[in-house]
């Protein structure tokens, strides 16, 4: 039986970085991208107001006040995208609006706030500095200058960047495909009779979940019985995936064929038992350079073994470099048992109390308990020590959606 940080380590050593691909940057949303991207030109391309006013000469303004104001004759108008082209000279201003090209020889910009129109002239009431209100061309980004860097995930401000910057298409890293299996000769699907010793295959649904929310795509190999040779025929249609997951089989009974079955389509199994719980009956292995993951049948125990070994696997492959969900430290609601041998993923909700983040497990942590994942904010990690800990004790957490401060993401290492 393996450590759980050894294992994660030894998974991800095998995992490759897939290739590129060109896509536009509205589909380019949570992907990594494959390159650098550097400005061809200025962010704003010329100066530009930076609030609704009057451009004009400082010098024009020397001495203004609000009983002495400065009188100025309205030349004409510069509003966002129609340029005045004409130079402002002496005792001249023109109307300018937020976004405004600053017309030749104006250097300030009088908010509209400090003046008041009369006739053809505006009378200022109050001089700012020499500069004031203007963006200066390349205030943002300077032509050459190095705006993203390959490795970064594309977010909406970057999907923004890009436009501005004239990037309708980007190079990014490619999404794995996930062909997922799951075994069991008690198994049906959602539209099937739920006859006496059956159960619903929610691993199918749940596992192509996770896959989805982390980028991957699944593509479903279905269900399968508990049978050595039909479990390798689907193992041989999954081989045309990026990788393959299956859910089921993988323990030491009767019906636990998988780890066999994989032997047999040529999987390298690396490592089988991690030393955690829930999730100790999982598989891992290597079928050429495709990752191959055995995980355990019972719904949570697949969910927490896909959050600890998939997910930081899928998110290699795409690009990615924060590859674990990210932890924060709470207190104990109650006490939590623990026991030699394996580390515990309890799973908790979080809540706040006096000031301090606590946490308390979602009820039985039986590995067929489903609820108890839709209830949890995230997993406890518990070493495995005698005794467990006690209420008011520190333990970190791995959040599976982000409620509560953070700290950085990182592996059990």
């Amino acid at each position: 039986m393996i450590d759980i940080g050894e294992a994660q380590r030894q998974v991800l050593e095998e995992i490759p970085v897939l290739g590129t691909e060109r896509i536009h940057i509205l589909e380019a949303l949570g992907r990594v991208l494959a390159q650098d991207v550097t400005s061809s030109r200025n962010v704003p391309m010329c100066k530009n107001s930076a609030m609704d006013g009057y451009a004009c000469r400082h010098e024009d303004l020397v001495g203004t006040t609000l009983q002495t104001p400065a009188r100025l004759r309205l030349v004409g108008e510069s509003p966002a995208g129609k340029p005045y082209r004409e130079t402002v000279g002496a005792g001249e201003a023109v109307r300018i609006t937020t976004g405004g090209v600053i017309p030749p020889g104006a250097d300030t910009v009088v908010m509209v706030e400090n003046t008041e129109l009369q006739d053809q002239f505006v009378a200022i009431f109050a001089a700012p500095p020499k500069g004031a209100h203007i963006r200066d061309a390349g205030e943002d980004v300077k032509a050459g200058e190095l705006v993203l860097s390959q490795g970064t995930v594309v977010r909406p401000p970057e999907v923004g960047m890009l436009a501005t910057l004239g990037h309708a298409y980007v190079h990014v890293f490619q999404r794995p495909i996930v062909a997922i299996l799951s075994t069991g000769d008690e198994l049906v699907d959602l539209d099937e009779p739920l006859t006496e010793g059956k159960v619903v295959c929610s691993n199918s649904y749940s596992l192509a979940a996770q896959v989805t929310e982390c980028g991957g795509i699944p593509i479903s190999l279905g269900m399968c019985s508990d049978d050595g040779e039909e479990q390798q025929q689907r193992l041989y249609q999954g081989l045309r995936a990026d990788v393959i997951v299956t859910s089921g089989g993988v323990s030491v009974g009767k019906y636990d064929l998988v780890q066999d079955s994989l032997s047999q389509v040529g999987v390298n199994v690396k490592f089988w038992k991690v030393a955690m719980k829930p999730g100790k009956p999982l598989v891992f292995g290597t079928i050429g350079n495709k990752p191959v993951f055995g995980l355990p049948g019972n719904p949570t125990s697949a969910m927490t073994s896909f959050e600890q070994f998939v997910r930081p696997a899928l998110l290699k492959m795409m690009g990615h470099t924060r590859l674990f969900r990210p932890t924060m430290e709470a207190v104990l609601a109650e006490d939590v048992p623990s026991e030699p041998g394996r580390l515990h993923l309890v799973r908790c909700a979080l809540f706040e109390e006096n000031g301090q983040t606590m946490a308390r497990s979602t009820g039985t942590q039986s590995s067929g308990a489903l609820r108890s994942m839709v209830l949890a904010d995230g997993l406890m990690i518990v070493p495995p020590v005698e005794g467990g800990f006690s209420r008011g004790a520190k333990v970190k957490v791995q959040l599976l959606h982000s409620n509560a401060p953070l700290v950085a993401s990182s592996p059990f290492w």
